[in-house]
Order: C-alpha cells, then structure tokens, then sequence
C-alpha cells in the first residue's frame, strides 16, 4: 500500500453545542479515489477544510506530505480580485505548472477568458472554478458538490478528466452515478465520527444500512439489559450490600449510555399536498418555436403531456431547456405555435436560482408568509415548529434569517414551500441541487409517487433513471425530440447527448460520417455498399472494443501500478480514453444506420 500524502487523524471540532466532529479521521495516498459522505450539516465540508488547511480543528493530528500540491474546490468559491477568467484560472497554478493547461482548460470548460467572473452565470462560476484546482494537476484535489450547476455533457466531460488524474481525489457529491464512475473507496461521516468501506460508492448505501441495522440491534439488546438489571433490583433476593451497589452502579452507567447514544438523524418526510385531480390531456403544444435574436432555442416543437406523466428534459446549459419548460407551462409566450393546457391545473413551482425566498425572512415567516404560526398544508394547518421537523429542522432555526442557511437547507425549505401548496402539475428545475442522498431518495419515492404530472429539469441522471417515464432532449437548430424512459433508456435509443456547439458535427470530431446529419440532403432509396458494410461489421468491431476496454480497465485497477510505474499508468489511461471515444463513435454509428435501415424498409 502506497504511504499516504495526507492523514487526519482524531479530528475534534465543536462550535459550543455537540461536537461537529469527534475523533474523525481521512487518509489519502496518491492515485486514491475516495466518496466522502453524510448527510447535511454532518461536517463534511469542514473536515475538507481541515484537510486543505484552511480551517483548523481543535484536537487531532494532521498530516500533509511536505511538497505535496492541494487544491481545494469549495461551494462558493472567491473569484474577487481578478480581472478576468484567464488571471483567476492562473492564479491556481504553482511556479512549475504548465501554463498550457489554463487555455486548455477554458477551452475544453467552455469559458470566455477575458470575461468579469463577477459576470459569470452559477454554471459560468462553477466551471471557472474547475479550471482553477484542475490546472496545477494537484497532487491532492480536494472537490466540494463539484457537479453542482454543470449540465451532463460537462460532468462527463470531468469524469474522463478525473479518471486521467494521478493524484488523489476526494470528493463530496450527492450525485449518485458522478461518484459510483469514479470512486474506489468511500468515507462515511456520521453524527461525527468516521467509517471506511474500501470500495467505490456504488456499495456504500448496502453496507451502511447493515452499520445501522447492526447498531439498532445493540441499542435494544441494552435496552432489553436494563429492563433485566432494574428487576433483580426490585425483586432479586438481597445479597450483600457490596454486590447491590456495585451493580446498581453497573446499571446507571448502562442507563446513561443508552440515554446519551448517538442516534441517527432523521429523515425529511415529503409529501405533496394534492389538489383536485386535473383532467387527463395536462398539456398539448403543436408546432412551438422560440429565438432570440439569431439564437434558435425551440423549433418546432409538439407534445401531448397527459394526467400521470412524469418528463424529464435534459441537455446542455444554454441550450433551451428553461425556455421550453416556461412556454409548456405559460410563463412564456411562443413565437410560433400554440400551447393549451388542460382543466383544473394547479402548478407548484421550484426554481433552481432560490429566487422564491426572502434572504431576510426568517426560516418559520419563509413557510407561514409572516402571518401566523400555522402552516397551510393542503387544506389543513399545521403548527410551523411540527412542520419544520418533517424537513429536519430544530425548533431553534425558526427565527434564523434564511441568508444564513447552508445549501441544502435552502433546497429543503424550498421543498417544504412548494409541498405545502396544492398541486396537480409539479415543476422541478434542478431540484436535486445541494440535497444529500437521504433526502434525495426521499424526493425520488415522492416525484415517483405523485398522483399528478411532473415536469423535471435534472443534470443528474441516476435521478431520472428512477423517477421520470420519458426524456425530452435538444437535437439540431433548437429541434427537440422525446424518449421513452429514462435517461439510460434514452442514450440506449440515440446515443450521447451533443454539446452546444457541436450538435451532430462529425467532421468537426474527426469521425467518419455515414449518415449526414444535413436534413435537406437527398434520401436514398437503400444503403449504400459502405452503409451496408459497416451495419454488419460495426457489432463485431464494438465487441472488440469492449473486450479491450475490460482489459485497460482491469490493468487500471492495479493498485500498485501508480506507485511502480507511472509512465505506464498514465499511458494505459489515455489508450482507454481513445477506446472509450472509438466505443462511443461505434455505437452511435450503428445506432444512426439501423435506424436509417428500418426507415427505407418500412418506406
């Protein structure tokens, strides 16, 4: 086992109430690929802090190997300043960094190096901040939420610049399939101390749900151990007074311990407040269209949403999805076109911008309107304090502004806001945002379970692959296309998503294009000999591909072939990377002809 280039060992942290953190401890070594997590407010972010040395703990040892680079993402990162995106992005280099990778990191992220970052949009911001920590190639990379506000084909983007890099990786995510891609080991805080599964995040929540069952068990054995104990000391036969006492000391502290254990926090309970049920079309748009100057974001776009169905819409920042979503449910008017909706429609609403709260309104006036200390939950009330414990606050953040709630809290009193009101229509833009996994499978059983419609707008594709029953995805010059099923489904039927620049460019990637995208080009009446040829060799070839890709895979999995020879580590790494392209070229590819096949035979 490589020695480690980082170890926190014992980390204690209180800020006056229980302690945040409580002899927690966090060991790396170069190559490591660790999935720190908990829930909400658990103290991860702090002990990445401590670990970055920015924060300080008041007890425990801290290591960090002399010379080692560390860079750490944060949730709002500082960009004051710097003048431009290109001088914050190349403030994160060291003095023997590669200058190179400040452009070829703007470049590949999307940014606009001579752009204000005080300008830049949360996507804009999340991506420069990327750039920042990814450029020196730190040694130690340190990443908080880093998918929030990036949209999938960036987060993919970032999942192959990740598996590229040599150095460790910690990262705190709640989405679920970003951190089963790229962990090999998984660090679980909780109610502050630390566990360690050595295996990637895809078989954290089996062996967590064992810890806690297994934890259960004990608590009640105790308990049953008690009730034992307080018997043979009312009824037992009475023996000397020297064995009582010590005894009755045996049970106090029994007593003790079971009153202060530390349980498990609770889980947020959501449920949408249901209005009267709407009638079965929901939505009908025929032919919408929408530009903005010479920027075509919506052409031609028809659907029949109906009573039950939960649409998911997926795509590139920029590319149209909020605009779509706003002229589906009226907040926009179409150029062209025409959108009607159906009968009895109630809307709840959650805008991913948090623009719906107050920052200077307290926690309990954000949810009651500063009217009363009642809640209207559907048609019944309920008392603030009662329904702020359903979303895991404490009755002490009542009074609490709501510009000093973290994150999730926000995302949770959102939730709490929009569940309150009556709804037959939910509309969720990017409501997964900041909220950990717990409550995560929470909001997943309730989208999954809500007897009305659900428009979803998500960059988080284990969550769709669980709630939504079709996909509506951006093609080419604002042309928009549904999907049966869920975001697996929907790649399963037309490949990767393109990005905003380069919709179905082939020749811009460098690919071979067998079917032109062009719609104005002249349909064939049959395959030609070159289609025909690749339709039937193309499986044979994406076997092969496969089969090679288990093999470089495997050869990566090596622990020890970082330590031993990084030359080789770093070449098998970048020969995946092309075979990974090549597989993907492959499929979409053959995807393309059988669906051109299956047109002229039915023409």
């Amino acid at each position: 086992m490589a020695p480690p280039i980082l170890n926190l060992d014992g980390i204690k942290l209180t800020f006056g109430g229980p302690a945040l953190l409580d002899g927690a401890s966090l060991m790396a070594s170069a190559g490591d690929r660790i999935a720190l997590v908990g829930r909400n407010g658990s103290g991860k972010s702090t002990l990445l802090k401590i670990a970055a040395g920015i924060a300080e703990a008041q007890e425990g040892a801290v290591f960090r190997q002399p010379g080692t680079t560390i860079r750490y993402l944060e949730q709002q990162p500082d960009m004051s300043g710097h003048a431009d995106v290109h001088s914050y992005v190349a403030s994160g280099l060291g003095p023997a960094d590669d200058p190179y990778r400040v452009d070829y990191l703007i470049e590949q992220l999307d940014l606009l190096p001579g752009q204000s970052p005080q300008t830049l949009s949360g996507g804009e911001a999340r991506r420069a901040a990327l750039a920042h920590v990814l450029a020196p190639q730190p040694d130690i990379l340190l990443l908080d939420e880093p998918t929030n506000h990036l949209d999938l084909t960036t987060i993919e983007w970032l999942e192959g610049e990740l598996s590229r890099n040599s150095g460790a990786i910690i990262v705190i995510s709640h989405d679920r399939r970003f951190l089963e891609n790229i962990t090999r080991t998984t660090v679980w805080l909780d109610r502050g101390r630390t566990r360690q599964l050595d295996k990637g995040f895809a078989h954290f929540e089996e062996w967590r749900d064992k810890l806690l069952e297994e934890e259960e068990r004990d608590a009640h054995k105790l308990g049953r151990k008690i009730v034992r104990e307080e018997h043979w000391l009312r009824y037992g036969v009475t023996a000397r007074r020297k064995r009582n006492m010590r005894r009755l000391g045996e049970l106090q502290a029994m007593r003790e311990a079971y009153r202060n254990r530390s349980r498990p926090t609770g889980s947020a309970k959501l449920e949408a407040s249901q209005a009267r049920e709407a009638g079965k079309l929901v939505i009908e748009a025929n032919g919408i269209s929408k530009a903005f100057d010479a920027n075509q974001l919506v052409r031609d776009f028809s659907i029949r949403i109906q009573r039950g169905d939960r649409i998911g819409l997926v795509g590139p920042n920029g590319v149209g999805k909020t605009t779509l979503l706003n002229m589906l449910i009226g907040k926009q008017t179409p150029d062209n076109g025409s959108v009607r909706h159906g009968a009895n429609l109630e809307i709840a609403t959650l805008d991913q911008r948090r623009n719906q709260l107050d920052p200077d309104q307290s926690l309990s006036d954000a949810l009651t309107g500063g009217r009363s200390d009642q809640v209207a939950v559907g048609d019944q009330k309920k008392h603030v304090i009662s329904y702020m414990k359903d979303f895991l606050f404490g009755p002490e953040l009542a009074s609490t502004p709501v510009r000093e709630l973290s994150g999730g809290e926000k995302a949770r009193l959102l939730l709490a806001r929009i569940l309150a009101k009556p709804s037959n229509l939910l509309v969720l833009d990017e409501p997964t945002n900041d909220l950990d996994m717990e409550t995560l499978d929470l909001l997943q059983e309730m989208v999954a379970g809500y007897a009305g419609t659900v428009l979803l707008v998500s960059h988080d594709r284990d969550f769709l692959d669980r709630t939504v029953t079709a996909i509506i995805a951006p093609g080419d010059n604002g042309g928009w296309q549904q999907y049966a099923g869920g975001y697996s489904d929907m790649l399963a039927q037309r490949g990767k998503i393109p990005t905003k620049h380069e919709p179905v460019d082939r020749k811009r990637r460098g690919e071979p294009g067998l079917v032109s995208p062009r719609p104005d080009r002249p349909v064939s009446k049959k395959l030609s000999y070159k289609q025909k040829y690749a339709l039937e060799t193309l499986p044979e070839k994406m076997e092969a591909l496969s089969a090679e890709i288990s093999k470089l895979e495997a050869k990566l999995a090596d622990p020890n072939l970082y330590e031993t020879d990084v030359q080789t580590f770093n070449a098998t790494a970048a020969e995946l990377d092309i075979k990974r392209n090549e597989l993907t070229a492959a499929e979409e590819d053959w995807l393309e002809l059988e669906m051109l096949r299956e047109e002229l035979a039915s023409s």
